[in-house]
């Protein structure tokens, strides 16, 4: 028909628009925005922001710790929740933390050769935990050192030293010294002096002045002494000073002179040591006092059957030097005090003045001997100390 279409022009037209429509639906689709306020649907912007790593936490020191140095948990950048430190046998070991939470502190001295267990817990800030568990191992010296101390008593005289006593020899003598620490009320110049490889005395420039208060301090528990040897535990002492009480025993006068802090109260007639067997000259200070002692002059080298030889009970014995010098009793040399000296190195008082001078004199009190002809006391010689100017006491501290 004129002007019609043919019939396979128009199945090819609507081919055509078929494939149009789905290519435009296809494009619609991939080029479609989401909804008005649909949330952004990328993976990583949905992720919760990550936390600050805990706080870090450090224990000082933790190997070869000294016992008696403190051992300190400390948390950077937050604080401590929680500090636990136990012993072996798992005892815990007192400490405090701080004001801040940020550090915790041992309250207690540790053992020498231990490995201990701290289990810490802390926080940070923003919340963040940290969980550690750590060990801390002390120092395992070659030996440990005790110390005694004299005078064993706490009222003495004024002449008495200071005296501790190691039981081992010291090496390191000034850290020794270091750790020993003497306060007299009233404050009186001091200083120590070693008698020995094991032995430091100390004694004031002077006498202690009567009514004093002494006290000694030996922070001696982790005390590097050398040699690897360490203390093996503080020590502590206080002793008083009761009255003056100075005795003079002249063995040109044959005459002992007592003094009560200054004042002359007494004098008596004695007998010192023969030529034989002279007195030590010199300040002596009363060590021990016994009712009745044996003296044996064996205990000198003067044996059963040789001449002079002797042994028998002596009565109201104060000891003033350990070669064998007392001040004692002596009836047998009545006749001969005030006029000869012939004992064996003691002060030979009569019954009377015996017993006056056992009850007034005691443990420090002093008997300064002149006149005797004998030796100065050794300063070895208990005790000897102050044989020894102070300026070459003071000399030998360390």
């Amino acid at each position: 028909m004129l002007g019609s279409t043919p019939t396979g022009a128009r199945a090819r037209g609507t081919v055509l628009s078929a494939v149009l429509v789905v290519a435009l639906a296809v494009l619609a689709a991939c080029s479609s925005a989401a909804p008005a306020g649909a949330p952004n649907a990328s993976p990583a912007a949905a992720a919760s922001p990550a936390l600050p790593p805990g706080p870090r936490v450090t224990v000082d020191p933790a190997v070869a710790v000294n016992p008696a140095t403190p051992v300190r948990v400390h948390a950077d950048g937050g604080r401590l929740t929680g500090v636990r430190m136990t012993n072996p046998a798992g005892d815990q070991i007192a400490g405090t933390t701080s004001p801040d939470g940020s550090t915790w502190t041992t309250d207690e001295p540790l053992a020498y050769g231990r490995t201990y267990t701290v289990v810490t817990d802390a926080v940070s800030p923003q919340g963040a935990p940290t969980h550690l568990q750590s060990t801390v191992t002390t120092l395992d010296p070659k030996q440990t050192d005790t110390a005694a101390v004299d005078p064993g008593t706490t009222d003495v005289g004024v002449g008495q030293p200071l005296a501790v006593t190691f039981s081992h020899a010291v090496t390191d003598k000034d850290a020794a010294v270091k750790a020993l620490t003497v306060t007299s009320n009233p404050p009186q110049t001091g200083a120590w002096h070693w008698i020995s490889s094991t032995q430091v005395d100390y004694r004031p420039a002077d006498y202690w002045k009567a009514g004093s208060t002494v006290r000694l301090d030996g922070k001696l528990y982790g005390t590097d002494l050398g040699g690897d040897a360490f203390g093996a535990k503080d020590i502590h002492e206080t002793f008083h000073v009761h009255d003056a009480w100075v005795a003079k025993a002249d063995g040109g006068a044959e005459q002992m002179q007592i003094f009560d802090n200054g004042a002359l109260v007494k004098t008596m007639k004695i007998s010192l040591g023969s030529p034989q067997f002279p007195t030590h000259t010199g300040t002596h200070v009363i060590s021990d006092k016994e009712p009745s002692v044996v003296m044996d002059s064996a205990t000198y080298g003067v044996m059963p059957g040789q001449p002079g030889y002797y042994k028998e009970t002596v009565l109201l014995d104060e000891r003033i030097s350990n070669d064998g010098e007392f001040v004692h009793s002596a009836p047998w040399s009545v006749g001969q005090q005030g006029t000869d000296n012939v004992s064996h190195g003691c002060v030979n008082l009569s019954p009377a003045d015996a017993q006056w001078f056992f009850d007034h004199f005691s443990i420090g009190d002093v008997v300064e001997v002149t006149n005797s002809g004998g030796p100065a006391l050794p300063i070895w010689d208990r005790w000897g100390d102050w044989a020894v100017p102070f300026s070459q006491w003071q000399a030998s501290s360390s």
